[in-house]
């Protein structure tokens, strides 16, 4: 995603003049709207169809699980992360379960919070191991006659493996010796087999199928 059209949520003022001066230092993204609540999230949402939500997690009127939630029924292909001043994962992880592809704490730096948003556009940002524990957790794995035929290659399956363990696309090209976009190449025909959109996606499935108790071979 060459140009990123965003829409920044938050009830708070200066929050959303301090997130939109950090997205201002990189010309990828473009701000084309700020809401105070989720409510006004749904609103602009549909009116000017960004193709990145940044939402804060407690706001009035409408929080922003419920707006994530709202938003993605209506509108799946829209990304949306989640900008909380908590790394508690039972927040995180309810607004992982609405849909949210991935979350940011206000008190990161600038250069962390480009670096992270360029990762979830392109889709290689990976999961916390407390986040994709809590997944595990509530997920519990499958009797073997519930696991679906498996339609991935064997190549396809151990790349599965790393991105459920929380790799990026590059530490997963250099740990099995092929390049990245070889990986990204994989990933996009694993998410095209299973009928899946993201990595969020992609690690619940590895859980639930067992494929991410797997031991990695490197």
């Amino acid at each position: 995603m060459e140009h990123v059209r965003v829409l920044v949520v938050d009830d708070h003022a200066h929050a959303r003049e301090a997130i939109c001066s950090i997205l201002a230092e990189d010309t990828t993204f473009e701000v084309i709207g700020t809401a105070s609540n989720g409510k006004e999230a749904l609103e602009l949402t549909e009116q000017w169809m960004p193709d990145l939500i940044l939402m804060d997690v407690q706001m009035p009127d409408m929080d922003g699980l419920e707006a994530t939630r709202l938003i993605k029924m209506r509108f799946p292909y829209v990304i949306i992360v989640m900008v909380t001043v908590s790394d508690d994962v039972t927040y995180l992880f309810e607004a992982l379960k609405q849909g949210a592809q991935g979350y940011l704490l206000k008190n990161l730096s600038p250069s962390t919070w480009l670096e992270y948003l360029h990762a979830i556009v392109s889709d290689d940002a990976p999961l916390s191991r407390e986040l994709a524990y809590r997944i595990l957790q509530e997920f519990p794995a499958p009797r073997s006659e519930d696991v679906p035929d498996n339609p991935l290659t064997a190549r396809e399956l151990e790349i599965l493996q790393w991105v459920s363990a929380g790799y990026t696309n590059r530490e997963i090209a250099d740990q099995l010796g092929i390049s990245e976009q070889t990986v990204k190449n994989h990933l996009k025909n694993i998410l095209q087999k299973l009928q899946l959109e993201n990595r969020v996606q992609l690690t619940r499935y590895a859980l639930e199928s067992g494929i991410a108790g797997r031991k990695l071979r490197k």
